[in-house]
Formats: C-alpha cells, structure tokens, sequence
C-alpha cells in the first residue's frame, strides 16, 4: 500500500507552509492507532472523525474509507481515496499547500485516507470568504480546481482554519478524470492572466510530472496511465495559455447543490 512517510523519496518535506512538523504528522497519519470514531452523516460516502493517537501525538482526522464509496458511473469503483491523496501530492509539489495532510492507510474499516481534520466554522464556506485578503489562496485554488479537473469544488469544500485563518481545500475524490469534468463555485477569476507566481509554480509541477521523476513514479502507483497523462496535459495547457478558464458554454460548470 503506498504511504507517505519520511522514508518516501517522493515525500514532501518542506513543513514551513504550515508551520508544523510535516514528516512527523505524516507518520502520525500514516501508523497511529485510530482511537474512536464518529460518523459524519452528508455525504453519499461514508466519513468519520476519529482521532489518531501515536506517543506523543495525537490528532483528529478524517477517514474515508474505500469500502465506504458510493459506486459512481463516471469514475472507477474504490478509486476515490486515491484521487484524494494524489490531490494532496499534488498541492504539495507546487509547494501551494491547498490539501490538509492526507495519507493512505489501514483503518478500521480497511484501506482508506487519512486526512488531518480542520478546525472551521461548520457554517462558512466559500462564498462567505470571497474578500481581497484571500484572493492569492483562492486564485491558487482556481488553478488547483484546472489542474485536477475537479468536478466537485462546492462552497462547503473550502475551509478558514480557525486557528491560522488560512484556507484548505478539502474533498477531491472526484478529480483527476481524462475527460473534463470541471465544475467549481470559483469563477471570480474568469478570463483574467494567471499571476506569475502561480505560472511559475505550475512549471515546476510539469518538470515534476515528467517520466523518471519520483512524483510520476509514485503518482503512476496511485492513477491510471491515462489519468496522469491527462495531468500532464492539463498543466502543459495552462501553461501555454496562462489565463483562469471561463465558464463552457454547453456545460453544467458549478456543482450542485454548491454548497
């Protein structure tokens, strides 16, 4: 079962973003023992809060696990908790953070991802955080959302940490397909250049993505051949065209409900 552990060659470990001993919390995600877990009842798949404990750690979480999708019609059977973790691998190679820490994992009811809980207010989502002091965090977001081809970016999955106030993006097993399925609340930048920070962080995400490079190899364990070419592409495009997508005209663009 692939892991995200210090040991992992392809393992970010650059904890600065957060503030927080990465590689410790991974491991602490990864092999803790999960004490106690309570369901979180949305959803059409099955999510628990549990808290995981290792000396002298502990944390809440999300667990997720992959006997618990829903079966979808568009998206392979018992994928979803990998696409969740690439979203995190992901968020982490461009060095943008957007992900809580995830991993893959064992639990009490089988393999599943392991992702640290955020401490936000249940009743704000995105459209309550549409304010100039988050612009930089949802501009990364917009482009997060291209780059994974997330069908499912409503305003619940965008989160303000109580304690930073700082913004996490939160539930992606609906990313990563070949085919585009874009469909996301955040159309405030439409039309407008991307800026050159998020331009240059994306060019490091291609270098990256290329064969032989640790990130392709451990993405290629995790989705389809198709599915990390498709990655490729899409980052190759935007690139070549660095400005935030408009809405498609024949297309269902925002999710519903979105929120």
């Amino acid at each position: 079962m692939p892991s995200l552990t210090k040991n992992n060659p392809s393992a970010p470990t650059n904890g600065a973003a957060q503030g927080i001993d990465l590689p410790g919390l991974l491991d602490l995600l990864a092999h803790g023992s999960i004490r106690g877990r309570q369901d979180i009842p949305w959803g059409s798949n099955y999510t628990f809060l549990v808290q995981i404990e290792k000396a002298p750690l502990r944390a809440l979480a999300i667990y997720k696990p992959q006997r618990g999708e829903a079966p979808l019609s568009d998206f392979r059977a018992g994928t979803l908790c990998y696409r969740e973790y690439v979203a995190y691998l992901v968020s982490a190679a461009l060095d943008w953070w957007l992900v809580p820490p995830t991993v893959l994992r064992d639990g009490p009811h089988g393999l599943g991802m392991a992702q640290l809980f955020v401490d936000a207010d249940p009743n704000e989502t995105y459209f309550d955080l549409r304010d100039d002091q988050f612009d930089e965090q949802l501009m990364r977001m917009a482009a997060f959302d291209v780059l994974t081809n997330n069908a499912d970016r409503k305003g619940g999955h965008v989160l303000r940490d109580r304690g930073t106030n700082r913004l996490w993006a939160i539930d992606h097993g609906l990313t990563f397909h070949t085919e585009y399925k874009l469909r996301t609340v955040i159309w405030d930048f439409a039309g407008q250049p991307l800026p050159a920070g998020i331009v240059s962080d994306c060019g490091h995400l291609l270098s990256h993505l290329q064969k032989g490079e640790p990130l392709s190899a451990e993405l290629g364990k995790l989705m389809s051949p198709g599915e990390l070419n498709a990655l490729r592409r899409r980052t190759e495009a935007l690139l070549a065209h660095p400005v935030f997508p408009s809405q498609h005209p024949s297309y269902r663009n925002i999710p519903w409900p979105p929120v």
